[in-house]
């Protein structure tokens, strides 16, 4: 006697919505390149619409020079906007280094929600205004000033706004603890 086959849940939506899909980490913008050719040769563009890498640009000062650089918003995951039907989902999942769709089981792909997906967006093309520093130095760091009225003066770091690229310093000015704004480039670690 055979065993009765478990029904199959029904992958389908009329609707276009973005997937999130999780690749192998380090390979997220190889998916990116595969799905796009695969989506060419499989003639998917009336299906599959986007495909991206979520990525926002960060400013970083590390030995006295600023550098912007892209850096992965989630590692490891890649959004895809798409109709989901079988077919569809067939070319996103055995897409190479593809590891599954995100969602509550293996065969229901769950869409983002609009929110999360305006939110994400914006923080990619966030531009100049959104655009975050990263400093190479901790609170409590040890720095000298290297620019200003006060050069050469050594203090300790109290706060970093990696927003601002602005590090305050704790300067002992006449026998007293000054708190000053600098530019993170103002500043070297000793």
């Amino acid at each position: 006697m055979s065993e009765p086959k478990q029904k199959e849940k029904t992958i389908l939506s009329k609707e276009r919505h973005w997937y999130a899909i999780h690749t192998y980490s380090g390979y997220e913008d190889a998916v990116v390149r595969y799905l796009k050719q695969r989506i060419d040769s499989m003639f998917m563009a009336d299906k599959i619409f986007n495909v991206i890498v979520p990525k926002e640009v960060k400013i970083k000062v590390k030995g006295g020079k600023r550098y912007t650089h892209e850096e992965k918003i989630y590692p490891g995951y890649v959004l895809v906007d798409m109709i989901l039907d079988h077919d569809s989902w067939s070319v996103v999942r055995n897409t190479p280094r593809v590891t599954g769709f995100i969602g509550a089981d293996t065969t229901t792909p769950t869409p983002l929600s609009n929110e999360e997906v305006t939110a994400l967006l914006s923080k990619m093309e966030g531009g100049d205004e959104h655009t975050k520093f990263t400093v190479d130095l901790k609170v409590d760091d040890v720095v000298r000033i290297t620019d200003g009225p006060f050069k050469e003066q050594e203090g300790k770091v109290a706060e970093i706004d990696e927003e601002h690229g602005k590090v305050k310093v704790l300067v002992p000015i006449f026998g007293r603890d000054t708190l000053l704004e600098l530019d993170s480039l103002q500043v070297r670690k000793i």
